[in-house]
């Protein structure tokens, strides 16, 4: 990469900082009370008025739980393939862990703000594990929180919705599967040759 290369990434850091700040549903004050990075230092690394250094970046991407590739901008090496890029949907950044067809695994990062369950059902199976957060689950008549490391499975068929518990936001995995596909366990160890 060139010294103007090298510029014009820098350049963009900030914006990043901003919109994975906001992604989570963090205010800069509680992004500063969790890194113990000050207010006004954060403010100004997202409006490019600092230079972000390795002292800064490591604590924030920790914090955002993401890497410090994706705050960054590090160019892609290797099999696009394999780093799926994350997407906004309806307003969750969801993250494709697996490529399309078959079963599919997601992390979904729900913020603060989506709190006001709408249940839909469709066919398949899901499975949700949460990562991080509290995550409020709407399956049916039941209306549950469930706090990281918890999990759930369900049928798809049966009213569902989940969103952030409303104190801050969830980070969760999602496996789901569509009718007539089906997850292999082998618990064994051996192959099913």
């Amino acid at each position: 990469m060139t010294d103007e290369g090298i510029a014009a990434a820098l350049d963009r850091v900030g914006l990043r900082l901003r919109r994975v700040r906001e992604q989570r549903g963090l205010t800069l004050t509680d992004a500063a009370a969790r890194t113990g990075i000050s207010k006004s230092t954060l403010s100004r690394l997202e409006n490019g008025q600092r230079k972000p250094s390795l002292e800064l970046l490591l604590p924030l991407a920790q914090t955002y739980r993401v890497p410090l590739d994706d705050l960054v901008g590090a160019p892609e090496v290797g099999d696009p393939r394999i780093r799926l890029k994350p997407r906004r949907v309806n307003g969750r950044t969801v993250v494709p862990l697996t490529h399309p067809g078959g079963v599919q695994a997601w992390k979904i990062v729900i913020p603060a703000t989506q709190t006001t369950p709408s249940p839909r059902a469709h066919d398949g199976f899901e499975w949700l594990y949460v990562l991080a957060g509290r995550m409020r689950l709407v399956l049916g008549d039941r209306d549950e929180v469930l706090v990281a490391g918890e999990a759930a499975e369900f049928d798809t068929q049966v009213p569902h919705w989940f969103g952030s518990a409303g104190d801050g936001p969830a980070e969760v995995l999602s496996i789901f599967g569509r009718p007539g596909e089906r997850m292999h366990v082998r618990a064994d160890g051996q192959d099913d040759g």
